[in-house]
């Protein structure tokens, strides 16, 4: 069992940035993948990116490639998501996602591979 919580969500301005943290409970957050959707109003939740259990692999959505990073820090037991050049089309609730597993492939973007969610932080960017 993992409970997930995240923070850090806020109203930026088009351009600025802002960092999530997904903090996890439980001893076993090493063996999980860990990923981040979003859902924008009125639409359905899609990838943003996922990490793998020691951060040497990492998945971006195209929408988010070249202005998001995920990290993790197995020690403290939270992935992060740095969010840079922010664009209002950003504008979403965040959530962070663990997957039970060793391994990352094509199933890593989907929702339904996920095992446990937080509850979201709303990120709203202003134009």
């Amino acid at each position: 069992q993992v409970q997930l919580v995240e923070s850090g969500g806020g109203l930026v301005q088009a351009g600025g940035s802002l960092r999530l943290s997904c903090a996890a409970s439980g001893r076993t957050f090493s063996s999980y993948v860990m990923g981040w959707f979003r859902q924008p109003p009125g639409k359905e939740r899609e990838f943003v990116a996922a990490i793998n259990w020691d951060g040497h692999t990492t998945y971006y959505a195209d929408s988010v490639k070249g202005r998001f990073t995920i990290s993790r820090d197995n020690a403290e037991t939270t992935v992060y998501l740095q969010m840079n050049s922010l664009k209002p089309e950003d504008t979403a609730v965040y959530y962070c996602a663990a997957d039970y597993s060793d391994s990352m492939g094509s199933h890593s973007l989907r929702h339904a591979t996920y095992d446990y969610w937080g509850q979201g932080t709303q990120v709203t960017v202003s134009s």
